[in-house]
This record gives structure tokens, C-alpha cells and sequence, in this order.
């Protein structure tokens, strides 16, 4: 509780006359009838001393509580003091307000919101509050107050005339600086909410996505399916996520981030939730409905990239995306996780309408809370705004893609191409772990289960620590090339070590370890590659994605399938060797090549 000012007959004129009063202060005039005013002071919340002055004593205190309302009734002729409230309690009374010799002192007897102390050299103890009776104690008393705040000049203040209860005017004077408290969600960086639920659209895309591999199993059972059109099944949903990847990146920059990436979350839970009646009703219909829900899931990535780019600036971009991205891998996690306990209690259709209609939740935030640009939010605080503009002018909406002036850049090849061996040895790894934990590692199938989502934890894990170090460096005045180079790098070359080693290792434990070191440092790519799209070009953020992860996806699609050849007619070293000599290829043209610069303006 902050000890208010006890204002002398003396000085309290020219502290009201000279137009000064202390920062962080409200001052409040009631002007009541012809005889009389009243001063209120609220002192705003602060832990800060206080400190004043008197003829014969000093007064001194803590502030802990909200506010304090300090009440000095003054004769309104002379602008001497009656008496003092504090709170609605009386402190001083109208007749211990005149000069004398004497001197008291006001102390904090308990640090703690509602209490005050009080000691005058009257009286030889501490008291609490001063009741009407008590005026003997601290009679005639000429008391000077001095505020160690900073002052500012009155007529800065805003005034507004309010009414009175009993019919009299009353003037507000309320300083500029004076806010209550809000809560910390409401004062969290607006910048961040896009990415939080930016972060929220990857998990629900990566459940939505891995439950059919779960539930496939009893649905095979279920319509008599083979392993042909089980493997049909499981490839359909890649129809449609190529089909959107470029043109959704186009969309994206030039309709916006914020509409293109609502429907595909939209669109593809409504086909998830329609996944268990298209299977019934026949495999052309099932084959169509997965198809539907690549499309929308194939938008994602490039409408996610136009919003970062125009919501983060480049020293949080790395973590931004990072952290969107370890959406992806727990939301596999998750989707391995609850579809098998989903399925044993409520059936197979439950992972389907659960999963799906969590969708609708993510939407209705979506819709209030997310814009597709700074310019466009009209909650945003003009420091933030200033923070992600960085200073520049906004420019006008992508209206043509200038598709040869994009082909003819080397970094943006540079792009294309490492996407597509990084995505080779991610996609390979992702979708053999189970066979070759059976086969060669001979765990069972629950083992291998269990252990094909360490290697989803373990990049959600290394991609935010990458980005953390990513934005470290570019902090520090490392240039934005230089860390793309850094962590692109490690992104290659530390799974290509890690994959050398499996061939030498004796033990399940080392080769699982082997594997979860390979995902770990594979997530750097975050903050390298998958990063660079919005450094070259950001107004062109979304179609610069959708190039390089068409060619990621074709990646994933063609190395699968070369993987069981490859293992027909081989082992697994000579399928880690194929990847190794990729992971090699992409680190010579990435560092060759790419740039941390703006080539696409």
C-alpha cells in the first residue's frame, strides 16, 4: 500500500498552481459548493519508495497495493488544508492541520493492501488508522510533502467534466500514462498468436493425416482389402497435395494467407469426417475423399509461409517457423499416439469424426483473431506494427506472378533442389522406420510402433532449439546468408553421418539412437532452407514454398517406391548410401548457391 502525500498549507497552492503533478498520478479537482475543494490522488501501482519531507519529521513508505486514494480537502480561497482521507478513512482532521513546532511521523506499519501506520511524538506507539477522536495526536502539525517522481507539465493531461451526485461539477484530470493492469493473454505479441495457431493448424494437419495409417488395419479387415489397394489407398491423399502446392502459394500471395489457409483446414476436416462414409459406400468414393483431403492439406504450408512473412521480422523468423513446423511432428505424434486407443473403444470411424471436427474450434479462433497482414489487424499496437514493418512501406497485393523472373534466380533453384534430397532421406526414413526396425532390428510390431514416434519427438525438439540458435546468430550481426549456410548444413550432414554409422552398430539401442540423432539434426533444415523462402523473395513467400515442396513431395513419392527396389535387389546399406550421396549433392549446391539476400522484390 503506497503512503499518499500529505499536502501543507504552505506549498499544496503551488503544487496545484504551478501545473505539477507526479508521472504515474491521477489527479481529480471537486469543486463543492464556494467554501470548500477536494484534491483525490490515486498513485498508481509500483513497488518504488516513496519519500517526503516535513518541518520537524519525514514521512516514508512502500508501494504494494493497487492504488491508494489520498483525499486533501482544501477552503477553496485560500487553498489550505481541512483534513486528509485515505481510502474513505480520515487521516487528519481539520483541526491538527496548523502550524506548530511539533512534528509526527508516518510510518508502514504492515506491508500489506489496506493498512497504514501512523506515529506522532505525541504519542509513544505505533497506531493504526487515525479515527475523529484522535486530533490530540497530531495536533498543529505543519507537514510538507516532496514526490522523488518524475513530474510533468498539467496541461498535458486530458480533462473531462463528469457530474457529481449531489449536482455539482467535477473535474477529472487523468494522466496519460495511468492503465490498469491487463492480462498477460491479452498483452501477448499479436505477431506470436499468428503463429501459435499457425502451430495449431500443423498439429490437426499431421493427426488428420497419420490416423489412416492406424486405422487402414481394421478397415482392411473390415472390407476385405489387399495390400494393392491398401497401398492405393495410403498414396491417393498425394493426388491432391501435389495438386495445391504451387497453387496454393499462389493464392495465398494474392488473396491472402488468412483466407487460403482457413479453407484448407476447413476443407480437409470436413473430408476427414467424411473419410468412414465414403469407405462405405465404395472405394472410388474413398479414393476421391482422400484425394480432397491433399488438397486442402497441400495449402497449408504455402499460405503458412505467406502469413510469417508478412507477420514475423527476420530476427524471430527462424523460431517462428520452427515452432510451427514442431506442429507437424507432435501432431504425428499425437495421431499415433490416441488413434489406437480411439479405435479400441469407439471403433474405427471415431478417429475420423474426433479428429475432424476439431477443425471447427481452430476456425472459429481463426476468424477473430487472425489477419492476413499487420496492415489489415485493427487491434494491433502501433510499437508492434512498427517492430514488423521494420520501418518499410507495405506493398501492394501480388496481382501477377512473374513466373521467368522466379526460374531465373539461382538461389531459388538452390531452394528446389535441396528440398528435394532433404526430403528423399526424411520421407524414406519416416515411412521404412517400422519395416526396418522389424526386419533388421527385429523388434515386434508394437516395439516398432513405440519407437517410430521418438524420432517425431526428437525433431520437434531440435527444430526449436535450432531456431533459438538461428535468430542468436542473426542477432548478433552473423549475416542471414551465413546462418542459412550454418544450419542447412548441419541439416545434411548430420544425417548423412548418422546413416554411415547404422551399418556399424551391434545393438537395437545404438541403431535406434543412430536413427533419433539422424531426425534431430535433419530438423536444422527449419531454420535453413525452410526459412529462405521468405528471405529471397517475401512477397512471393507462398509460390516460392509451393516450387520447392512440390519437388520435396515428388522426392518423398519417387523415393519410397525406389526403396523397395532397392531392397530387392539389395540391402539397407545400399538404401542409406543413396540417401548419404543425396544429403551430399544438397550441401554443395545449397552452399554454392543460396543466399540469405532479397533477389525477388
Amino acid at each position: 500500500m503506497a503512503i499518499g502525500g500529505l499536502i501543507s498549507n504552505r506549498n499544496f497552492g503551488s503544487f496545484i498552481g504551478s501545473g505539477k503533478l507526479c508521472r504515474g498520478e491521477q489527479a481529480i479537482l471537486l469543486h463543492r459548493g464556494q467554501r470548500s475543494a477536494v484534491a483525490v490522488v490515486h498513485r498508481k501501482m509500483f513497488y518504488r519508495k516513496l519519500s517526503g519531507q516535513m518541518a520537524n519529521g519525514f514521512i516514508s513508505g512502500y508501494s504494494y497495493g493497487p492504488f491508494l486514494r489520498t483525499t486533501v480537502h482544501l477552503d477553496e480561497n485560500t487553498l489550505k488544508p481541512i483534513s486528509i482521507f485515505c481510502n474513505g478513512r480520515q487521516l487528519i482532521s481539520s483541526l491538527s492541520l496548523h502550524h506548530s513546532d511539533k512534528s509526527h511521523r508516518v510510518y508502514p506499519q504492515q506491508r500489506s493492501r489496506g493498512s497504514f501506520g501512523c506515529y506522532s511524538s505525541s504519542s509513544p506507539s505505533l497506531g493504526g488508522w487515525l479515527e475523529p477522536g484522535d486530533d490530540d495526536r497530531i495536533r498543529k502539525n505543519r507537514t510538507c510533502a516532496y514526490y522523488k517522481s518524475e513530474e510533468y507539465d498539467i496541461t498535458e493531461v486530458k480533462v473531462d467534466p463528469l457530474p457529481s451526485p449531489d449536482g455539482t461539477n467535477e473535474v477529472v484530470l487523468v494522466e496519460g500514462d495511468m492503465q490498469e493492469a491487463v492480462p498477460w493473454w491479452q498483452s501477448f505479441p499479436k505477431r506470436w498468436v499468428i503463429v501459435v495457431l499457425c502451430f495449431a493448424a500443423f498439429l490437426l494437419c499431421n493427426m488428420d493425416r497419420v490416423n489412416m495409417s492406424i486405422a487402414i488395419l481394421p478397415m482392411s479387415k473390415e472390407f476385405n482389402w489387399n495390400s494393392a489397394t491398401v497401398g492405393l489407398i495410403q498414396s491417393s491423399f498425394f493426388w491432391g497435395y501435389l495438386l495445391t502446392q504451387i497453387l496454393g502459394g499462389i493464392w495465398a500471395d494474392k488473396l491472402g494467407g488468412k483466407l487460403v489457409l482457413g479453407f484448407g483446414v476447413v476443407w480437409w476436416s470436413v473430408a476427414t469426417i467424411l473419410t468412414p462414409i465414403a469407405a462405405r459406400i465404395g472405394l472410388p468414393f474413398l479414393l476421391t475423399m482422400r484425394a480432397f483431403m491433399g488438397i486442402g492439406e497441400g495449402v497449408a504450408m504455402p499460405a503458412m509461409n505467406n502469413l510469417l512473412s508478412k507477420w514475423i521480422p527476420v530476427s524471430e523468423r527462424s523460431r517462428s517457423l520452427a515452432l510451427v513446423y514442431s506442429g507437424m511432428y507432435l501432431g504425428s505424434v499425437a495421431g499415433l499416439a490416441f488413434s489406437p486407443i480411439l479405435i479400441h473403444k469407439f471403433g474405427w470411424p471415431s478417429v475420423f469424426y474426433s479428429f475432424g471436427s476439431l477443425g471447427s474450434i481452430w476456425f472459429a479462433l481463426w476468424l477473430r483473431k487472425a489477419y492476413s497482414s499487420p496492415n489489415e489487424d485493427p487491434e494491433l499496437s502501433k510499437e508492434e506494427k512498427k517492430l514488423i514493418m521494420g520501418g518499410s512501406i507495405s506493398k501492394e497485393p501480388v496481382k501477377v506472378i512473374p513466373w521467368r523472373l522466379i526460374l531465373s534466380k539461382a538461389p531459388v533453384w538452390a531452394l528446389i533442389i535441396s528440398h528435394f534430397c532433404h526430403n528423399w532421406g526424411t520421407f524414406i526414413l519416416l515411412t521404412w522406420m517400422p519395416t526396418y526396425y522389424n526386419q533388421v532390428l527385429k523388434f515386434n510390431l508394437t516395439e516398432s510402433g513405440l519407437f517410430c514416434v521418438l524420432p517425431w519427438l526428437t525433431m520437434a525438439a531440435f527444430a526449436n532449439i535450432g531456431g533459438w540458435i538461428a535468430d542468436t546468430l542473426v542477432s548478433k550481426g552473423l549475416s542471414i546468408t551465413a546462418v542459412r549456410k550454418i544450419m542447412q548444413s548441419i541439416g545434411f550432414l548430420g544425417p548423412a553421418f548418422f546413416l554411415t554409422q547404422l551399418s556399424h552398430v551391434r545393438t537395437p539401442a545404438m541403431a535406434v539412437l543412430c536413427m533419433a540423432c539422424s531426425q534431430g539434426s535433419d530438423a536444422f533444415s527449419q531454420s535453413g532452407l525452410y526459412s529462405n523462402h521468405q528471405d529471397i523473395g517475401p512477397r512471393y513467400a507462398g509460390v516460392l514454398l509451393g516450387l520447392s515442396n512440390t519437388a520435396g513431395v515428388l522426392a518423398g513419392v519417387f523415393g519410397t517406391a525406389a526403396t523397395g527396389y532397392i531392397l530387392q535387389r539389395g540391402s539397407w546399406d545400399d538404401v542409406f548410401k543413396v540417401s548419404v550421396a543425396l544429403y551430399i549433392i544438397g550441401t554443395l549446391v545449397w552452399n554454392l548457391f543460396s543466399t540469405g539476400e532479397k533477389v525477388l522484390d
